[in-house]
């Protein structure tokens, strides 16, 4: 890895996280965030199945109130770098480090929030003074702290380089090695099965059916499944537009009045 790609990723890690906790203009998901460090690591289809592939893990998982959540854009970041730009090493490298990574930034994100705590009290005390120098650099301080937890890892990891995986196989116990390969097959179940909480299922039950058929019977990919079941979105919220449409025709039209 070069130094430009080192300090594209930090950055782009650092950033993040800010513009999360604050005016929220960049895109955040992990997909975006695997595929931006895909085109600097010169391989923009490898961001984006990292992307995807940790993305899935995520689904579901918030920052509901307080909670602190794993941070699967640095993970995506980190795996993105270490596999080198190779296709070959993805499951493992997500496996040894993807995982472990994020569910270290759990630890940082609370550390960050304890530091920050500190920060916020400083910059409550130093509001009577009016001093709106001292009250900024405060602030800046709490900015710098948030993007500490996030760069601090990419930028470890960045700098020891790809070899960080095969130092990891050589020393991890194959029962450790072997439990984070399940873990990582896990991980997409429990996402979706989240997601699915959220979800209005009462009613649509069917939908869910139909794709699980075209899943597990007819072997149909997930963006096949997923184009068809856009296609029956799109038939049953045309099909409601137009009935209410006909009642409200058939009522005089509230237009008219």
């Amino acid at each position: 890895m070069t130094p430009v790609q080192i300090i594209l990723l930090c950055l782009w890690a650092a950033v993040l996280q800010v513009d999360v906790m604050t005016v929220a203009l960049l895109p955040s998901n992990t997909i975006i965030t695997g595929i931006f460090a895909g085109i600097v690591m010169g391989n923009p289809t490898l961001g984006l199945i990292v992307g995807a592939t940790l993305q899935s893990y995520a689904l579901g998982l918030n920052y509901f109130g307080g909670a602190s959540i794993p941070n699967y854009q640095v993970a995506a970041i980190i795996v993105v770098a270490l596999c080198g730009g190779s296709l070959d090493n993805v499951a493992s490298t997500i496996a040894l480090v993807g995982i472990p990574v994020a569910a270290l930034t759990v630890q940082l994100d609370v550390l960050g929030r304890i530091i920050n705590s500190y920060w916020q009290h400083k910059v409550d005390a130093l509001v009577p003074t009016g001093d709106l120098s001292r009250i900024m650099k405060v602030y800046l301080c709490g900015i710098f702290t948030w993007s500490l937890t996030r760069l601090a890892p990419v930028l470890i990891c960045l700098l020891i380089g790809p070899s960080l995986v095969d130092t990891l196989n050589a020393i991890m116990p194959v029962w450790l090695s072997n439990g984070l390969k399940i873990a990582s097959n896990i991980f997409p179940v429990i996402g979706f099965t989240i997601l699915l909480k959220y979800m209005p299922l009462k009613g649509n039950y069917q939908y869910l059916i139909i794709g699980f058929v075209l899943s597990a019977y007819f072997g149909a990919s997930t963006i096949a499944v997923a184009t068809i079941g856009l296609a029956i979105a799109l038939f049953v919220y045309n099909l409601e537009n137009n009935n209410t449409q006909i009642s409200a025709d058939s009522e005089g039209g509230n237009y008219d009045e």
